[in-house]
């Protein structure tokens, strides 16, 4: 992804724009070296996608041919931008530089509102075990995420869902952790 990523940053800077965007998601782990495996899409969390970007991404994904071809037209998204509103308090301050080429410049969470993402999503789908285990999370990170997490869903069975899922996943990491 951040061979695709240079690439559309060439393609932004050749037409005139410039996009500075903070990302998430397997794209942003796959730019900091967390994990290897390939992803689909880049998750925007913010800003809101300009048109003009829109349509130059879709533009790039019809004559992209690199690593990682085909794209999809809706390679670059915004399905993440509702955490906006629900990260914790400060979380724009403690986002960190990830990429800057061309006419792009990224930005991702910092590590505990990233791991916090990656664990809702985790006990959510249930598809990011890996991902979070890349991550690395140490017992206190997992602990201090948990209250985070437990309130982010309405459903009267979610807060056990979580409690059992992070329990599951401290086990695989190797954790003794009983919340």
């Amino acid at each position: 992804m951040r061979d695709v990523l240079v690439a559309f940053g060439k393609h932004l800077e050749e037409q005139g724009l410039q996009f500075e965007v903070i990302i998430i998601g397997g794209a942003a782990l796959l730019v900091m070296g967390v994990i290897d495996r390939a992803t689909q899409d880049v998750d925007c969390l913010d800003p809101d996608i300009p048109e003009a970007i829109r349509n130059a991404s879709i533009a790039f994904a019809h004559g992209y041919a690199g690593e990682g071809a085909p794209l999809r037209e809706d390679w670059l998204n915004n399905g993440p931008r509702d955490l906006r509103s629900d990260l914790p308090d400060g979380w724009r301050d403690r986002t960190v530089s990830l990429h800057e080429s061309g006419g792009i410049r990224i930005r991702t969470l910092g590590r505990s509102d990233l791991l916090k993402t990656k664990l809702f999503a985790y006990c959510d789908r249930q598809q990011d075990e890996q991902d979070c285990i890349a991550l690395a999370p140490t017992l206190e990170e997992l602990k201090d995420s948990l209250p985070w997490l437990l309130v982010r869903d309405g459903n009267p069975f979610w807060p056990e869902h979580v409690k059992t899922s992070l329990q599951a996943l401290a086990e695989r990491i190797g954790y003794d952790f009983h919340p």
